[in-house]
C-alpha cells in the first residue's frame, strides 16, 4: 500500500468517499452535495488549509484522511491560535481493521506537530472513537480534542 498526498486529480474519489462516510455515519443522502464537496476540496487545496492523504492499493484509492488548519485569535491555552481539525477519515469496508486509519492519523498528527499546532479536534463516529481515544483524544460535549 502506498500513502501519498491527495491532489486535485483525486477530488472525484474524495467526493465519493465523503458521501460514503456520511452515509456510514447514518445520515440520509437526501440532497446532492457532490458539487459543494468538490468545490470545498478545490478551495482548500488552493488556499493550503487542507492536508489530505490517500492510500492506494494496486493503483486504487482505498482510504483517505485529512486535516484542516484553522487560525483563531491566540488565547492563554493556545498561544498561536492555530487549530487542526481531523476530517474525511474513510477506509473502504474490505480494508478496515488493518491499521490503515491508524497510520493515516499518525501521519496527519505528525504534520500538525511540524506546523507547531498544539490543539487538534474532530467529530468522531462510534466506529472511530476507539481509535481516537488510543491517540489521547478526549471527549467533550461537542467533539473530541487532543492537546499536542
Amino acid at each position: 500500500m502506498d500513502f501519498r498526498y491527495a491532489t486535485t486529480d483525486d477530488i472525484p474519489t474524495l467526493v465519493k468517499f465523503r458521501n460514503k462516510l456520511l452515509i456510514d455515519e447514518g445520515l440520509e443522502p437526501n440532497v446532492n452535495i457532490d458539487q459543494d464537496v468538490e468545490q470545498y476540496f478545490k478551495n482548500r487545496f488552493n488556499d493550503g488549509s487542507l492536508i489530505q492523504l490517500v492510500v492506494e492499493d494496486e493503483g486504487e484509492i482505498i482510504a483517505t484522511g485529512g486535516v484542516v488548519i484553522y487560525e483563531l485569535p491566540p488565547s492563554f491555552t493556545n498561544k498561536t491560535g492555530k487549530k487542526a481539525y481531523i476530517a474525511n477519515m474513510y477506509t473502504k469496508g474490505e480494508y478496515r481493521g488493518r491499521g490503515i486509519a491508524k497510520t493515516i492519523l499518525t501521519k496527519l498528527l505528525d504534520e500538525v506537530r511540524t506546523l507547531g499546532i498544539t490543539k487538534c479536534f474532530l467529530l468522531a463516529s462510534d466506529m472511530g472513537k476507539p481509535l481516537y481515544k488510543k491517540f489521547g483524544f478526549k471527549e467533550t460535549e461537542a467533539y473530541m480534542e487532543l492537546d499536542l
